[in-house]
């Protein structure tokens, strides 16, 4: 049996290597390192296959989060919903910029931020949501838009660990994760669904001006060399990594469903054990594609299933051990320990298995088969 990796990489690319190697000596070959044409190109590419009017490529996921921010004009003092059971680049933007997070619930099944305690956490100074589709499926955007039209918010999309994933609405109209907010967010992190060689990011979104906006911040606030018009960052996804992206979007369907197809045979395993919750699937299955594949444990026993798993010489994850309203940067006293009863547990049952595209029938059984040793001991 191959060595089992939480992410494999070198598996990937050996499948691409000959694409991504011309790719990279084309690029060498140009010297056209920042927004060259391979950057336009997968600009471009990306667009169509998310049937998103603009893509403005950046540096990382977090800047994206950040730049999508600014382009809308929220302004220090304005309070962002979010999620408190996330990774904290979600939340650390909204502090850099000053404005005033909030955080609320998820909810027990998808981990997905909750949008009736979105509901309860609006005032006068809310100004935007960001809903994060953790682990891969998309949150409930039906009923976080409704809240958003109502009160006149902006929705930003984080999708850091979601791209290709696909959300069905009530009226029967499908769009692609990162395409339905006012703005969206991704991250190109090499782990990630869609990952490139080193860091990445973009910015989605169908509004024209809030994508010339956005164009001039990730450029200094340049739309004309040396002439600055809006207060901007140095935040640009370079042509290397441009290349990788190039090579890898055509596959992505292609990675998203082998991931499923792993989830699937996890789930299918495991399901009987009984202090084991398997992950929930909102609607149809292409709405999850399964960044992380994250069970739930019951009965106190995740920290000593963590334990039997690194004997057996197998991978995990935990995400997340603390909520987020608990880290020493994010305490506030706004916030009650009861505001948080799906949180607060989720950090202590949580607990993510190996998922990549390389993943085969010998590794998932024996992860499966080693989980259930433990359950039987």
């Amino acid at each position: 049996m191959k060595k089992i990796q939480m992410v494999d990489l070198k598996g990937q690319y050996e499948k691409i290597k000959d694409t991504v190697n011309s790719a990279f000596s084309e690029v060498l070959d140009t010297t056209a390192f920042i927004n060259g044409p391979e950057v336009q190109q997968f600009q471009k590419e990306l667009e169509n296959y998310l049937d998103v009017k603009h893509v403005i490529p950046c540096a990382n996921g977090t800047d994206a989060l950040q730049i999508a921010m600014m382009g809308l004009g929220l302004k220090p003092g304005d309070e962002v919903i979010t999620a408190d059971f996330t990774f904290a680049a979600t939340v650390e933007v909204i502090a850099l910029l000053q404005l005033t997070p909030v955080l609320v619930d998820v909810e027990p099944d998808t981990f997905n931020i909750d949008p009736e305690a979105i509901k309860r956490a609006i005032t006068p100074k809310t100004k935007a949501i960001v809903p994060v589709h953790l682990f891969g499926q998309t949150a409930n955007m039906d009923a976080i838009m409704e809240i958003a039209n109502e009160h006149d918010l902006f929705v930003i999309e984080d999708n850091a660990q979601a791209i290709g994933s696909n959300y069905h609405f009530k009226d029967g109209t499908t769009k692609k994760a990162g395409a339905i907010g006012h703005a969206a967010s991704t991250s190109f992190f090499p782990s990630k669904n869609l990952g490139c060689y080193g860091d990445g990011g973009a910015i989605f979104t169908n509004d024209d001006d809030l994508a010339h906006t956005i164009r001039g911040i990730v450029n200094h606030g340049m739309y004309e060399r040396y002439h600055h018009d809006v207060v901007g960052v140095n935040s640009r996804l370079d042509s290397l990594q441009a290349a990788v992206l190039r090579a890898k979007l055509p596959h992505l369907d292609t990675y998203n469903e082998a991931r499923q197809n792993a989830a699937r045979k996890y789930s299918e395993a495991l399901k009987d054990v009984e202090e084991i919750t398997v992950p929930y699937t909102e609607s149809t299955e292409d709405t999850h594609v399964y960044h992380q594949y994250t069970i739930k444990i019951a009965n106190g026993k995740r920290d000593a299933l963590a334990k039997y798993l690194s004997e057996k010489g197998i991978p995990f994850g935990i995400y997340y051990p603390i909520p987020l309203h608990n880290q020493k940067a994010y305490k506030d006293g706004r916030y009650e320990e009861e505001d948080f009863p799906v949180t607060n547990q989720l950090v202590k049952e949580v607990i993510s298995l190996p998922m990549h595209t390389e993943l085969d029938e010998e590794q998932i059984s024996y992860i499966t088969g080693s989980i259930k040793e433990f359950f039987n001991q």
